[in-house]
Formats: structure tokens, C-alpha cells, sequence
């Protein structure tokens, strides 16, 4: 036996005004989150603007010398890479020769300090590892600055957080949106680790 529910129920669906209730509902409800949503939008949008315009942004990049890791003998290093690794101080190394410390052994003959090979004079690299050692230079703290100065405040959640040179370097040559084109390949698939000011220059399709 159907329980008595489940016929009142159908029935009630089979009537017009019930399904036209129904439906009046749905788009109530859809019309109001649609709305809601935008009007969160424009509010973050405003405030965006509002910081932009009166506070500026308060970077916390240091680019002294000397550091805590330096004085106690200990790098902090890019981590990833299968093959090569940069350490703190610029020198790039093979992972096989990475000291137990964490900085590369500088006494390897294949060990490198400040190297841009693979690097273009834009700034945009193709190994990642040479990008972060390219940035460390010294030289290019002045780049860096002016980049900081640029930077829109859609780059505030990726670079605030930074609070040296290294640490910048080390976000500032990751691919981020500005590698891309729309939003799936690559704006130059060879050279897409980039230190410099500006994104990768767009190939022709």
C-alpha cells in the first residue's frame, strides 16, 4: 500500500498554482543570492580602492645582508627541485651536493653563486632555480623595489607575507596568473619563471 502522504503529495505536484509557487520561490531565492553576491562585489571592490587610494601598501621585504640563518650557519634553500636547488645566499647547486645544513657546497666545482643562465635580459627565466639565484643579486634590489612600488593591490595576498629578499624572490619566481593567457597556457612556455617587473612577453599564437 502507498502511504497516504506520498498520494497527497503527488496530487498537490500535479496542481499548477502548487508547481507556480514552487517555481516563484526558486527564483526569489536565486534573485536575492545573485544580489547578495554582488553587492559583496562592489563592497570588497570599494575597499580596495579606498586602500589603494588613502593607505598605501606597507611591504615587509628586508633586503640586508646579513640574516639570522647567515650568523648560525643555516640556508634556507628552494626546496623543490629534483636536480638543482638555490640556497639563501644565490648559489645554485645539484641537490646531490646540498650540505646538511641546507646551504650548497660552495667548494663543488659545479656550484654557482648569482647565475642567470637560462635567464632572458626581460627577467624570465626557464629553470626556476636559476630564477630565484638571477634575483638574489644584489643589483637587482632596485628592480625589486620598483616592482614592489607597482605591484596592484591584487598582489597584496602574494607578497605581503615576504619578509626578505629571499622569501621574495622565491614568490616572485613562481608562475602565478601573470605567466598565463587565458588562463591555460603559458605566455612563453620556455622562459616562464620571471623575476622581473613585468609578466613574460606573449608569443604569437
Amino acid at each position: 500500500m502507498v502511504p497516504c502522504g506520498a498520494v497527497l503529495w503527488r496530487r498537490l505536484l500535479r496542481k499548477r498554482w502548487v508547481l507556480a509557487v514552487v517555481l516563484g520561490l526558486s527564483l526569489v531565492y536565486f534573485l536575492s543570492s545573485t544580489f547578495r553576491q554582488e553587492e559583496r562585489m562592489v563592497r570588497d571592490r570599494n575597499l580596495l580602492q579606498v586602500q589603494e587610494h588613502e593607505q598605501p601598501i606597507l611591504w615587509k621585504v628586508k633586503f640586508s645582508p646579513g640574516n639570522s640563518s647567515q650568523l648560525s650557519n643555516q640556508c634556507r634553500n628552494s626546496v623543490q627541485g629534483k636536480l638543482l636547488i638555490t640556497d639563501e645566499l644565490g648559489y645554485i647547486c645539484e641537490r646531490k651536493d646540498l650540505l646538511v645544513n641546507g646551504c650548497c657546497d660552495v667548494h663543488v666545482g659545479s656550484t654557482k653563486l648569482h647565475s642567470c643562465e637560462s635567464c632572458l635580459p626581460n627577467g624570465c627565466c626557464s629553470i626556476y632555480e636559476y630564477c630565484v639565484s638571477c634575483c638574489l643579486q644584489p643589483s637587482k634590489q632596485h628592480l625589486l623595489e620598483r616592482f614592489l612600488n607597482r605591484a596592484a593591490v591584487a598582489f597584496q595576498n602574494l607578497f605581503m607575507a615576504v619578509e626578505d629578499h629571499f622569501e621574495l624572490c622565491l614568490a616572485k619566481c613562481r608562475t602565478s596568473s601573470q605567466s598565463v593567457q587565458h588562463e591555460n597556457t603559458y605566455r612563453d612556455p620556455i622562459a616562464k619563471y620571471c623575476y622581473g617587473e613585468y609578466p613574460p612577453e606573449l608569443l604569437p599564437v
